[in-house]
């Protein structure tokens, strides 16, 4: 377990508190569709932290060839249809170069700045020449408007319910699913970034916002620095 990291619930809890089964179950949201808006028909997208293949299986339905990174082992046995790579996204280096690199599910804040320095350097360091990097981000609120919750239109509730600081610019927040009939938690570390330190980490990986992809600014396509 990463320190500052920790999950409750049934089934396998991954390193950075996550709950295999719970992934297993969460819908796919907009991010397929975002994706496919952003990118080249037929592209090939390395998918850095893929989890369980909840948005990689929409990606290959809508004819994307997609290569899933994901340090569990236990979330990559659920990828069907995707060549899998099982390893930290920080240290990655497969001597290749993709269409396009994603970095979702906001691990672009992960509250251990040199885990950030290297996952975006593993971004750029795998993005083809004339492709980009998709990255995804916190809300401007979403370290302030605590706590509170969503319903699910299938069924169940997610729940941010603390955030707490935990120095030097970090938070540690702790997150809850609440199903039916089972209920999972996760803690862990995450650091909120102004536009301009989020701009200032790119560029430090060598790459610069090219667009925002969505109304909110969450999803931002990045391009390498010429």
């Amino acid at each position: 377990m990463r320190e500052g990291y920790e999950g409750t619930g049934p089934g396998a809890i991954t390193p950075d508190g996550c709950a295999v089964e719970l992934y297993a179950r969460l819908p796919v949201g907009d991010e397929p569709d975002v994706v496919a808006a952003a990118v080249p028909a037929g592209a090939h997208i390395l998918e850095l932290g893929s989890g369980v293949g909840r948005v990689t299986h929409a990606l290959l339905e809508r004819g994307f060839t997609v290569t899933a990174v994901d340090e569990s082992a236990d979330m990559l046995s659920r990828v069907r249809g995707a060549r899998t790579i099982c390893g930290p996204i920080e240290s990655l280096d497969l001597g290749e170069k993709f269409d396009v690199v994603m970095l979702a599910s906001f691990l672009v804040h992960t509250g251990d700045e040199e885990v950030r320095r290297g996952m975006l350097r593993a971004c750029a360091r795998h993005v083809a020449r004339g492709g980009c990097v998709l990255v995804q981000r916190e809300g401007p609120d979403y370290h302030t408007e605590v706590p509170r919750e969503r319903v699910d239109p299938s069924g169940f509730t997610v729940r941010i319910a603390s955030v707490e600081p935990v120095g030097e610019g970090v938070n540690s927040v702790r997150a809850e699913y609440v199903f039916p009939d089972a209920v999972w938690t996760q803690t862990f570390r995450a650091r909120p970034l102004t536009e301009e330190q989020f701009e200032s980490a790119l560029a430090e990986a060598g790459l610069e916002v090219d667009t925002c992809l969505t109304a909110d600014g969450t999803w931002v396509r990045a391009v390498p620095v010429a």
